[in-house]
């Protein structure tokens, strides 16, 4: 469309990070008004609905029907992954295992997918000088339509959650009433703080106190003369919810800059691709394919991953997913920065040689190195990052925390809208040429380099910012099962919206889990 490359770039990335944000639409959707599997019907219609009058308006090269599959794909990006992971008991051993493993191969079943589309139907659409564009809707319309009914006629054997509670609702009752009690002094013992118990095994898994954020304890607090009820008291178990979510928040800031860097190989990595030489033997390669080198990584190292590496990790750190969900996640972020540096070098290298023979360039494939790279760094990032949201959150909020990950995919492509116009701006202030680093069309006249070795910096920088909240991070974890309600000392028979609270006098207080035996459990 003949944009210059800032605006090309930002254009793209403004798109991403509008649709991706959208995922957390879906998200609270499955958690507060229907299942996750209904979620994914109904939006699951959409996306072949619009995908299919996106094709007859391609047909007609307008192309209009676009922007709504992208809303109906970014709502629907949630729930499947959470649908998928409700299908294993973490609490089952074994199951714990194929739920560290089922991650992977999400990742490697849309890294599959990927793969087609930055092949097959790249190929198809810009065939015969992109007169046959329009084909490759055929394609993604066909596919979105296998993919649904394959979904839609497992619902027998899926172990499905219904949602009960509107997790925004309960995460407003911790604040609000926290605030009330803001005048209350904390209690001598976490002890005294509200819980109840509830023998139904449907019911909401505890958490276990942390010391973490106290002054949210106070809205477990159950004030004297006070009967307990919504708006009034909160248990210990909601506190420890948006504990939770709390604790998450520093982890999604942290993983922004490597999707920031992300965004650049589907911008600037494919224009530098149409100024170097795509031929493979007789064979040329469209630069819009380029992103095929990590997706080809990933299918290689992710069942080299699962099938081998975590067992092995797994007999001496004995964790179900050989490493935590955490460092995982800092090994990719440290790959990404490499992938800058390198991405950096072969822009000199590239620039170099187009300035001393335009007709000789270097070859296309020189860009591998910095795609290889990030996808190794993707595989260990994004992995990381969904199993760590969708265990780490509450019960009641699996899609809405899993909707992290891709939110903090959208901010990634948002702040590299933000940066590449800041640096543009800043750097056309201050060079001697007063042209920014990005400006134009041309890339030999620009220092796209130099912009690479920023991300690279500032992914090393937000390396250690991320270091830091990761050591600092507490892992959830849960409480026992049957928990004695305490107020002022003694068990107290109330109920709250239902829930009936463990009388005194109940025959299964003496098996009850007591704060003094369970290092701080309620």
């Amino acid at each position: 469309m003949y944009f210059d490359l800032s605006n090309a770039a930002n254009t793209l990335t403004n798109l991403m990070g509008s649709t991706f944000l959208l995922s957390i639409v879906g998200g609270f959707i499955s958690d507060t008004y229907i299942n996750r599997f209904h979620t994914c019907l109904i939006f699951g219609t959409m996306e072949v609905s619009f995908a299919t009058v996106a094709l007859w308006q391609a047909k007609l090269q307008t192309g209009r029907g676009y922007g709504r599959v992208l809303l109906c794909i970014a709502v629907f990006a949630a729930p499947p992954a959470a649908l998928g992971a409700d299908q294993f008991n973490a609490k089952d051993p074994k199951e714990a295992k194929g739920l560290a493993s089922y991650f992977n191969w999400l990742l490697l079943s849309t890294v599959s997918g990927a793969t087609v589309g930055v092949t097959v139907i790249v190929w198809v659409a810009t065939n015969k000088n992109n007169q046959n564009w329009w084909k490759g809707f055929v394609i993604t319309t066909v596919g979105a339509f296998v993919g649904f009914i394959f979904l839609a006629v497992g619902k027998p054997f899926y172990r499905l959650q219904i949602p009960k509670d509107s997790p925004l609702v309960r995460i407003a009752q911790v604040i609000v009433v926290a605030i009330k009690n803001r005048s209350l002094p904390h209690p001598e013992s976490p002890s005294e703080l509200y819980e109840v118990n509830n023998k139904d095994p449907e019911s909401t898994a505890k958490i276990a106190h942390t010391e973490q954020f106290r002054w949210l304890d106070k809205a477990s607090i159950l004030p004297q003369d006070t009967e307990p009820s919504e708006w009034k008291v909160c248990t210990v178990t909601q506190v420890e919810e948006v504990k939770v979510l709390t604790r998450m928040l520093p982890i999604i800031a942290s993983t922004i800059v490597m999707n920031t860097c992300m965004a650049q190989l589907q911008t600037f990595s494919v224009q530098q691709g149409y100024r170097m030489d795509p031929y493979l033997g007789s064979f040329q390669v469209p630069a819009a394919s380029i992103p095929v080198i990590p997706l080809l990584f990933m299918l290689i190292l992710i069942p080299i991953y699962d099938r081998f590496f975590v067992p092995f990790a797994r007999k001496f750190t004995k964790h179900p997913s050989g490493i935590t969900q955490l460092q995982r996640v800092g090994v990719g972020l440290v790959l990404s920065a490499l992938s800058m540096s390198i991405a950096a070098l072969v822009e000199v290298k590239r620039r170099h040689q187009s300035l001393k023979n335009p007709l000789k360039p270097i070859s296309l494939f020189w860009l591998s190195f910095q795609y290889g790279v990030f996808g190794i760094a993707d595989m260990f990032t994004l992995v990381g990052l969904l199993e760590f949201f969708y265990k780490e959150a509450p019960a009641g909020m699996k899609s809405l925390s899993t909707s992290f990950t891709w939110i903090s995919l959208s901010f990634g492509y948002f702040l590299s809208s933000v940066l590449v116009d800041a640096i543009n701006s800043v750097t056309k202030s201050i060079t001697p040429s007063k042209q920014g680093w990005l400006h134009g069309q041309d890339l030999d006249r620009n220092n796209l380099n130099l912009f690479y070795w920023f991300l690279a910096i500032l992914s090393v920088v937000n390396f250690f910012h991320y270091l830091c909240w990761a050591v600092w991070y507490k892992y959830k974890k849960d409480g026992g099962d049957n928990v004695v309600v305490v107020k002022d000392g003694n068990p107290v028979p109330h109920s709250i919206s239902g829930v009936p609270f463990l009388k005194a006098e109940d025959e299964d207080v003496s098996k009850a889990t007591t704060v003094e035996e369970s290092s701080g459990r309620n």
